[in-house]
Formats: structure tokens, sequence, C-alpha cells
């Protein structure tokens, strides 16, 4: 296993690979590595005759300091779980100075309103920052295909989009949630709640369940305003957002379209730890 820090190090690694004819698999992560990344991993090693991983927990991303600070760094863990799928993956770990030099900033991105929806909502410049990182990482890394888990839905539109008016020759591959034994959707951040907060968290993968079932039999305000009553009767969980939207624009359904495909997305806190989730409707 190769594990490098220097971006000009990982350019000269790909350029040889290319002119070997190899295909690039790319799966970007911040870390703290579990099942859902492995998962990213192993379709990109079934479709792919190399495959990069790269390790970088990414600042301009987080518009809440302490949220940065707390993050879980666990790189000798990681390349271990990466070793157990394959010993012939290329991690990239650089720092931040590496990657953003004096000036760690973030450029300014159009996503054509992407990014105003839900997440952008509750998330100031969040997706300027995963624009900035993941547009440097596909120009280093020049990957064939990139793999994004679905829990993380409207970065993986954001990330379609900055493609499509960047012009990168990459094809982004979004792949299944992972879940644990409750439901609860794999994230890095679970391995902070406690054993029974996390069996709480379950609750939200319940709620999307049945929003599901419900859709296209029961409008989506009335959808939206029984999950909000629902939440009330949770004290250990306070919900933030839940949105029907469409799956392609990410917009609030206004009133459904059955033509049309639509999915369901939450944000709730256990805690001071922060959970999203979604599900496809229809």
């Amino acid at each position: 296993m190769q594990i490098l820090k220097e971006k000009e190090a990982l350019r000269k690694l790909v350029r040889a690979l290319k002119n070997d004819r190899h295909s690039i698999g790319f799966v970007p992560t911040m870390g703290a590595l579990h099942e859902g990344h492995l998962s990213l991993i192993e379709q990109a090693l079934s479709t792919c005759d190399k495959v990069v991983v790269s390790i970088f927990v990414n600042p301009t991303q987080f518009n809440n300091p302490e949220d940065l600070q707390k993050y879980p760094r666990t790189l000798e863990k990681d390349v271990e779980l990466i070793k157990q799928l394959s010993d012939d993956v290329i991690v990239f770990s650089p720092t931040a100075s590496e990657m953003y030099g004096d000036s760690i900033s973030s450029e300014e991105f159009s996503f054509d309103g992407l990014e105003y929806q839900m997440e952008g909502k509750y998330r100031s410049g969040h997706f300027n920052g995963v624009g900035t990182i993941v547009k440097r990482l596909f120009e280093m890394v020049e990957p064939d295909k990139a793999f994004f888990g679905e829990k993380d839905y409207q970065q993986l539109q954001i990330i379609k989009k900055l493609v499509e008016k960047q012009g990168l020759n990459v094809e982004v591959i979004g792949c299944p949630i992972y879940r644990e034994k409750n439901g609860l959707a794999r994230s890095s951040r679970n391995e902070r709640l406690s054993a029974g907060e996390r069996q709480k968290a379950a609750f939200i993968y319940e709620i999307l369940q049945k929003v599901k079932e419900d859709f296209g039999t029961k409008s989506a305000k009335e959808i939206t305003t029984w999950v909000s009553n629902q939440f009330e009767s949770q004290p250990d969980l306070l919900l933030e957002y839940f949105e029907i939207a469409n799956a392609d624009n990410l917009l609030s359904v206004q009133e459904e379209d059955m033509t049309k495909k639509y999915r369901a997305f939450i944000a709730a806190y256990s805690g001071d730890i922060r959970l999203i989730d979604n599900i496809a409707l229809n």
C-alpha cells in the first residue's frame, strides 16, 4: 500500500498509471472510516484498475469550528481497514497547508440553486468548501470514476453539478446508504454517540420508512406536520429540518407529480451531534 502526503507525488503516480492505461477509481473521505466507506472502496475496486482513497478533514466545509475540532482523526486505523480490502489501494492523506497553502479559504461556486436547499440553509458556506476540495482533488487524481454515498444526497447532486459546470472528465457514481443493524445511517459522527443515543437515533430511519409508506396517499404538508409532531415526543432528538423534495433539483414539493422522483430529507441532533438521512420515496 502506498501512502502519499504530497500532491506532486500523487500527480506523478497518477500520470504513470494513466500512461500504462490503468482506469482510476477515487473515493474521497474525511477519514474515521466505517463500513459505509469500505463499501464505496469495494465498489471502486470492483470496477477500476487502481483506486485512490483520500483521507482529509477539510476545514473549509465546517461552519462550526467546534465540530471541526471534534471530528475524529484515526489515520492508522483507517489504513488498517483499507488493507483488509486490498493492499493495492493508494491512500492520499495531505495536510491542510498542502491542500490550501497559506490561505485556507473556499472558492465561490454556483450550483444552480442546489446549494440553497436544506443543508445550505443551515450550514453557511458549506458547499463552497465541498466544491473547493473536491475540485482540487479531482484535478490531482484525474479519476475515471468517483464514488460517493447517498447518505449525503444533496452533496452528491452538488458534485454532479460541479463536474458538469467545470467540465471535469469524471463519472460520479452514487452508492446506496450503508446502515447499522437498527437502520441508523452509518456516519463517522456515530462514533461520538453513546450506545443508548445510537439506539434512540434509530428513530430517524423509522420515521423515514413511515414517510415512504404514506407518500402518495397523504400530502407532503400532512406528512411534514406528522413528522414534526413525532419528534416532539422524542426528548433526546431535536429535529432541525424535514423536507420532501424533488430528487433532481432538490426543490421542496408543492404539489406531487408522480411522474417525478422525490426523496425525504431529515436532519436532527442527538445532543450536540448532528445526524442526517434521506430516503427515496418513489
